[in-house]
């Protein structure tokens, strides 16, 4: 049975029904629709082949079923839904309009449905079959097609096998008949584009500072990540990922993880096609270690840090995550033989050594934290507890050589 055909009897058994009382619609309300017009309209009526949609006025629309499949082949609407579509054909042999969202889906489409689909800038669907030179070969309903590689996605593609085997909506570009064979283009960007337009009408209406979003991560660079919000993309820099210092963004990141993100900046773009550029943060979301640095650390304190860093000045020593401390050099004793002093805190201490060290001062303010090996304080504690001793038994400090710190950590080590 046509689409016509199909559409005579479900507009009848849809009048018996009393569904809308079709024939009483009021005329001439709205201007008369015309062929590649974009409509929306409300889902009344199914069957087996075909949807049912009242377009308003004195219009309805019936829809191919298929065309409202998902790939694993159930149907994604319903009765009292609204569907959006084009209009194909009007005031075919049951009075009604023709629609179509997609032409490729069901039975092989031939020239003259290809054709449409070029006028009408619908969208087809085609089966990536294969990589070739500049781009994917793209099989739409039995004719070999070229997809660019520039026009696969809205970013650059490295690698376009990825996509071999998925079925994918694309928009015809070049539509030639030559003999036998047609000659068609493709572009998935156009579709995408459009999508992201649609979607970003919506998404500007939430933009403000301090929005929380939900994006999707669609580049990687050594500066950050650019991140999809739904049809606008903004950045995410690294200094933005985390109150941890020294991380990459691909240690954190994948293209194409979903996560949430706050918008921290909102300023105009110097590229035309961009309205905004969009500063955001993972960082925010998180709690900021030192807000109560005061309660958890302070001075005399025992603490066990992981060196994350070496300076000429000193070591920088990870206490936890997003909380650091440095371990001035002069911390570090004397280096090599003779008493030669260090000349940087690598000739002491590796990156990723496990230190003993004690809490000298907390600057929340600052977000500073001063670090010494807790074998100083040890030292320290020993020498005291040494003349405490040689008093007790009546020596004098004036009789006793106890030499400086540097001497006694030398004579511990040994």
């Amino acid at each position: 049975m046509s689409n016509t055909e199909d559409f005579a009897a479900l507009l009848a058994e849809y009048e018996q029904q009393g569904g809308g009382n079709t024939k009483k619609k009021q005329r001439g309300t709205k201007p008369a629709l015309t062929v590649g017009q974009e409509v929306r309209g409300r889902v009344v009526a199914m069957s087996r082949d075909s949807v049912f949609v009242d377009l308003g006025g004195k219009d309805d629309g019936v829809l191919a079923l298929d065309e409202v499949r998902a790939p694993d082949g159930t149907v994604t609407v319903q009765i009292g839904d609204e569907i959006q579509a084009r209009v194909a054909e009007i005031e075919g042999r049951a009075g009604g309009v023709v629609l179509r969202r997609m032409f490729g889906r069901g039975a092989a489409q031939g020239a003259t449905e290809l054709r449409q689909a070029f006028e009408l800038g619908m969208p087809v669907e085609g089966l990536v079959t294969g990589v070739v030179k500049g781009g994917v070969e793209v099989q739409v309903s039995g004719n070999r097609a070229f997809c660019p590689i520039s026009q696969l996605e809205m970013r650059h593609v490295e690698d376009a096998a990825v996509y071999v085997g998925q079925r994918l909506q694309f928009k015809i570009t070049r539509f030639e008949e030559g003999g036998r064979s047609l000659n068609l283009v493709l572009s998935r960007r156009a579709i995408l584009e459009v999508e992201a337009r649609s979607r970003a009408v919506e998404l500007r209406k939430k933009l403000a500072i301090g929005a929380v979003l939900r994006g999707k991560v669609t580049a990687i660079k050594e500066y950050g990540a650019f991140i999809d919000l739904g049809g606008i993309e903004g950045m995410l820099h690294v200094s933005e990922l985390s109150f941890q210092r020294a991380r990459r963004p691909s240690d954190l990141l994948t293209v194409g993880q979903e996560l949430e993100v706050q918008i921290i900046k909102l300023e105009p773009s110097d590229d035309p096609r961009k309205s905004e550029k969009i500063s955001l943060s993972l960082k925010s979301l998180e709690r900021d270690p030192w807000s109560d640095i005061d309660t958890r650390y302070s001075p005399g304190l025992r603490v066990q840090g992981t060196v994350l860093r070496t300076e000429s000045f000193g070591a920088f020593i990870e206490l936890e995550p997003g909380v650091e401390g440095l371990l001035h050099i002069g911390e570090l004793g004397q280096g090599g033989g003779g008493g030669k002093r260090l000349q940087h805190a690598k000739e002491a201490v590796k990156v990723g050594e496990k230190l003993e060290l004690m809490v000298k001062t907390v600057d929340a303010e600052k977000r500073r934290l001063s670090l010494e090996l807790a074998s100083a304080q040890t030292a320290r504690d020993e020498e005291a507890n040494t003349r405490a001793a040689l008093i007790q038994h009546g020596q004098s400090h004036s009789q006793t050589k106890f030499g400086t710190l540097g001497d006694l950590l030398a004579k511990r080590k040994r």
